[in-house]
């Protein structure tokens, strides 16, 4: 059973058409492929209207933890490591980051990059543009190994 789940992991990855390393780089470089989620759609920065700056530290928080967005905006992210360790933050549902925190814990070098993902060294910044247009309260969360579980996580809420 075991060999069964490693092989559908390595499936899994080696689908993957753009990846980056969970190690100490960064994602900005890389461009991930626009796809639909339950949470909204990649944005383009030239449709950005307002940013909100996320700041993550190493006590395993989000300042803010919530924030509240109207749906079709897209939102430049400005995600701030305030850190000395690295830190993401990855927005979704509590399913699908539950399911992506049991994986990390699993294969804590797992390469991959999305573009509802910032993946940011310490005392560095990224943006993550996100075109909000599902209704609904969403979260997001730091998936590297260990954060998480810390209760690395917040909520957004996608208003009419």
């Amino acid at each position: 059973m075991k060999i069964i789940k490693f092989i559908a992991a390595c499936t899994l990855l080696s689908g993957a058409s753009t990846v980056f390393a969970h190690g100490n780089e960064s994602h900005a470089s890389v461009p991930a492929t626009k796809e639909q989620k339950e949470w909204g759609i990649g944005g383009d920065a030239k449709d950005a209207k307002r940013t909100i700056t996320l700041s993550m530290t190493d006590d395993m928080r989000f300042t803010p933890s919530h924030f509240n967005v109207k749906k079709g905006e897209t939102v430049r992210l400005r995600v701030v490591n305030r850190g000395q360790v690295m830190h993401e933050v990855v927005l979704g549902t509590k399913a699908s980051l539950d399911q992506h925190a049991q994986l990390m814990l699993k294969f804590p070098g797992m390469e991959h990059a999305e573009p509802y993902m910032a993946h940011v060294a310490p005392q560095k910044s990224e943006d993550l543009v996100w075109n909000f247009n599902r209704t609904g309260s969403f979260d997001f969360a730091c998936l590297i190994a260990g954060h998480y579980q810390a209760g690395m996580t917040g909520t957004f809420t996608v208003t009419d």
